[in-house]
């Protein structure tokens, strides 16, 4: 059998004792960082015949026929170096093997930064989208591509990268869009920020340290629809604005990126 096994994300009272329990007594422990399970077991006083092998981002395919040759015939556990393996962090190849393989998967549920992000953050919860970490480049283009998305969305991100990635999510869903930077969930200096992107933008302008989980509202419900946007620029532009600058005041307001209403414009004939 496949376990997927949450480990602590940074308060090792979250460890379950299931947790324990399986990492006692797997034939083999597959691991993001040998070391830190090492660690992890070490802490919580977990001794182990196991053997542990590391698989991480661009060792998992590698290693995933060992692996899996090893569930069919007895219990292999797989952690990340914190939360639940293949969210974001490997396992994915593991699981997609053992259910191609009919090899049967099972999890031991516990910490998960996203959802203890989310569910921190005063946003709504009935509906929401997990974006995992946001690309290095193309930032403006990726979160443009998401300004019409409607429900709240999680995205993890790199703390040196956090100033410049809330100036871009600002740029895309404007200012006034409710948010929060959650920072070091369940350590000593735990920090829940609320607010909108503007103000967030404001507050991590020098940056930050440490694990980053940032939750930003959908779209709000009777927010300007592409047509009513269009409408908006027309009138503007019959006042003498110019086609660009109408197009920027109405993405500030809507919310709809000015590319996307410059380039409906033109194909409308403005």
């Amino acid at each position: 059998m496949l376990i997927l096994a949450a480990t602590p994300i940074g308060n090792l009272g979250d460890a379950s004792p299931r947790l324990a329990q399986v990492l006692a007594s797997a034939s083999l422990i597959v691991a993001e960082d040998t070391r830190m399970i090492h660690k992890l077991m070490k802490a919580l006083d977990i001794t182990t015949s196991a053997t542990v092998l590391a698989a991480n981002e661009h060792s998992e395919a590698s290693v995933a026929d060992r692996v899996l040759d090893v569930a069919a015939e007895s219990d292999v556990v797989v952690v990340s170096d914190a939360g639940m393996p293949a969210i974001s962090d490997p396992g994915y190849v593991l699981s997609s093997g053992a259910r191609t393989r009919g090899i049967p998967i099972t999890v031991i549920p516990g910490p998960s930064a996203g959802l203890s992000a989310l569910a921190a953050s005063g946003l709504p919860t009935d509906r929401f989208v997990h974006e995992g970490f946001i690309p290095k480049k193309g930032r403006s283009g990726y979160f443009a591509s998401l300004a019409q998305e409607p429900r709240t969305m999680i995205f993890f991100e790199s703390p040196h990268r956090l100033a410049a990635t809330l100036r871009d999510a600002a740029a895309a869903f404007g200012d006034d869009r409710a948010a929060c930077v959650a920072r070091e969930l369940t350590k000593m200096f735990e920090q829940i920020e609320r607010g909108t992107l503007g103000h967030l933008a404001h507050t991590f302008a020098e940056g930050t340290k440490g694990e980053v989980v940032l939750v930003v509202a959908g779209k709000p419900s009777g927010a300007h629809s592409l047509e009513d946007a269009l409408e908006d620029i027309g009138a503007l532009v019959a006042e003498g604005m110019k086609l660009t600058a109408a197009c920027a005041s109405v993405a500030k307001e809507s919310g709809i990126p000015k590319g996307e209403l410059y380039r409906a414009s033109l194909e409308r004939g403005a």
